[in-house]
């Protein structure tokens, strides 16, 4: 029977409530829609950084004037080091047929450049990209050397923006639900004073504070799994329409977001929307029913 009054009383106070109601859900989702995006971003972002850190080549690129034996001193020292873990020695002509291929677009370009122009080259794979410094050390000086070039640093930059863009989803995912918060606390606070009268009977006549509470307290929490499922939908949909259609040449080259990763934002959204509305509303309500 109790259980019973609940729920009819948490419907009742929805629907008695609409427009804060509404108000309360569409900014509840909006937040908790960015939460969701910013957490894909994290998880984007590392998974970025462990695909393409496992492809970095240092580059090792020769003067001009390099002899047969330098080169063979520097390969050898290369295969001998253990922090290495697959290299290749790459010619004028070699590095020539690459430039093709990567400029085939520009056939200008490519007509004005000859194997002379380009610099003979090692591209060498590091067990681990991390220990590139003491690599390069190791080669720092050696005869026939010119210049040693890091992938990973030109990688970094990219990644620092989307640090970048990561930290200002979050910041905005915050502000928004702050918002919610307020919205959640003023909504609970107007149910509760249009049932002052049943709140002061139900108080005189023994009623626990807990059972008082629990319709408001569940209201809130209604409220914020609808703001979640409205967030999740929006994260599956930009995912579908933008991700996986418009965006696809973008993904291709940033790594797809996985959907297993999108479908966990679901019950994430879930849980923070229904535990920041439920503690929102029974602080409140802690407040209203010691006045």
């Amino acid at each position: 029977m109790r259980v019973k009054y609940v729920l009819n009383e948490v419907l009742v106070g929805l629907w008695r409530n609409v427009t804060m109601t509404v108000a309360m859900i569409i900014t509840m989702s909006v937040s908790l829609t960015m939460l969701g995006a910013s957490v894909l971003m994290y998880l984007q972002v590392d998974r970025m950084k462990d695909f393409y850190y496992g492809e970095i080549e240092v580059s090792i690129f020769l003067a001009d004037n390099v002899t047969e034996g330098q080169i063979a001193a520097i390969e050898g020292k290369i295969k001998s080091d253990p922090l290495v873990k697959e290299s290749n020695h790459e010619t004028k002509e070699q590095a020539l047929e690459r430039f093709k291929v990567l400029y085939q677009d520009s056939p200008d370009f490519v007509a004005a450049v000859n194997a002379d122009s380009l610099p003979e080259s090692f591209r060498v794979k590091l067990k681990n990209p991390e220990d590139y410094d003491s690599f390069a050390k190791s080669l720092d000086g050696e005869p026939g050397v010119q210049r040693i070039i890091d992938q990973r640093e030109l990688l970094q930059k990219v990644f620092n923006i989307f640090n970048s863009v990561q930290l200002m989803s979050l910041v905005v995912a915050a502000v928004m639900a702050f918002a919610a918060l307020l919205l959640v606390g003023n909504t609970i606070q107007v149910a509760a004073y249009s049932k002052r009268r049943e709140v002061a009977v139900m108080k005189l006549v023994g009623a626990s504070n807990w059972f008082i509470q629990a319709p408001f307290v569940l209201e809130a929490v209604v409220a914020g799994l609808i703001g979640a499922i409205l967030g999740f939908v929006a994260l599956f949909i930009g995912k579908i329409v933008l991700l996986d259609n418009k965006l696809q040449a973008l993904t291709a080259i940033l790594t797809p977001v996985p959907n297993g990763n999108v479908w966990l934002m679901l019950p994430l959204l879930a849980g923070v929307g229904a535990l920041v509305s439920a503690v929102t509303a029974w602080v409140t309500l802690r407040f209203y029913l010691k006045v």
